[in-house]
């Protein structure tokens, strides 16, 4: 329970520290959010009226105000209104394109996950074999690639020249958001190839990680003393030698959550995937600073508490960190 509060104490001071960077960053660029929508009237506004946009993009007052301003918007999640699609409020946009992401990246990371764990696992327990021989060199050979490069293969060969797959979106026009069947089928349907990009160039790394980790357990004291008691194959190959790999695993996949949504970032750009990748490139272009501060934030959001569902799951599969 200690291990516990110390990290949600430390998760706690990150987040306050990623707000407060998030707001000073935009701020030391060149440019002001509120410039461009009051430009675009091109001098129609009165002064009270340019002083509201400028109140709504919290742009007034001294900095200090400002800060205090915005550390109440985000504990509202108020992120403020999108200069590209105003008067759209961020947090709709936001909660729209993070949709689209965690269906692409979920789907992605769960697969890659599961598929590299269970190949490491059989790839180490059978070091030197046929599998270990054939498909380790290959999965250090797709490791190697990128999302983007994946994605415009896969993009040319079976959107543009097969046409066995749609050029973009994530659903077919004309079809409406809901459970029905229908819906989902044509939702995976579009998201197969962005989904494949991502997972192709995903496992090999758990496939390695997990790999690399039990061959060393392998060797260590309470393997062999299972293996003398004669405990079967099957118990000490996941009670004994998996269970304890697996926790380095499960830290990894913590912190890969950031590097898959900047995969995803390219990946949906290439398929023109309507997810927070494409709303990102779309914001940075256009300088909308609510944009890319919620974007930036809900990034940093993720990934602490990824972190700490790895740790609540590190001290279940590992007694020790109870007793810290």
């Amino acid at each position: 329970m200690l291990y516990i509060l110390r990290r949600v104490a430390f998760y706690l001071a990150a987040f306050f520290v990623a707000v407060t960077l998030n707001f000073f960053i935009p701020r030391i660029m060149p440019g002001d959010p509120s410039a461009r929508i009051i430009a675009s009237f091109q001098g129609r506004l009165n002064e009270a009226q340019v002083e509201a946009i400028r109140a709504s993009y919290g742009t007034t007052g001294s900095l200090w105000e400002q800060y205090i301003g915005y550390v109440g918007q985000v504990l509202r999640m108020d992120f403020g209104i999108s200069t590209v699609q105003f008067p759209e409020p961020t947090s709709s946009l936001l909660f729209y394109g993070a949709t689209w992401t965690l269906v692409l990246v979920g789907i992605a990371i769960t697969f890659a996950f599961l598929i590299g764990t269970m190949m490491g696992i059989h790839a180490a327990w059978n070091r030197g074999g046929f599998f270990d021989s054939v498909f380790t060199p290959i999965n250090v050979m797709l490791n190697a690639f990128t999302p983007a490069v994946v994605a415009l293969l896969l993009f040319y060969a079976f959107s543009l020249q097969l046409q066995w797959f749609p050029l973009g979106r994530a659903h077919a026009t004309g079809l409406s958001p809901s459970w029905d069947p229908q819906f989902i089928g044509n939702v995976l349907y579009h998201a197969t190839l962005p989904v494949l990009s991502i997972l192709i160039v995903s496992f090999g790394g758990w496939h390695l990680g997990m790999r690399n980790v039990m061959i060393n357990l392998l060797n260590e004291d309470f393997v062999i003393l299972a293996r003398a008691k004669g405990l079967s194959d099957r118990r000490v190959r996941y009670r004994y030698v998996a269970r304890n790999a697996i926790l380095p695993q499960i830290t990894s996949l913590a912190l890969s959550v950031g590097f898959l949504l900047g995969g995803a970032l390219v990946t949906e750009q290439v398929f023109n995937y309507p997810g927070l990748g494409k709303f990102t490139v779309t914001a940075i272009e256009s300088r909308d600073y609510s944009f890319i501060q919620a974007q930036l934030l809900l990034l940093t959001m993720s990934v602490l508490v990824a972190n700490f569902l790895s740790d609540i799951a590190n001290v279940i599969l590992d007694p020790r960190l109870r007793k810290g």
